[in-house]
């Protein structure tokens, strides 16, 4: 299965706050799940 690298900047991302951190990266995985099941995030 190929594999892709998928870079984004988040300004002020190492202000965030833990809650503000955890629903950055709850959109992530919504917006994997809306692209096909078959799509996996392997690593962060």
């Amino acid at each position: 299965m190929p594999k892709f690298l998928i870079e984004r900047e988040i300004g002020g991302a190492g202000n965030m706050s833990q809650h503000q951190l955890q629903a950055v990266s709850e959109k992530s995985c919504s917006v994997l799940r809306n692209l096909g099941p078959e799509i996996q995030w392997i690593q962060s």
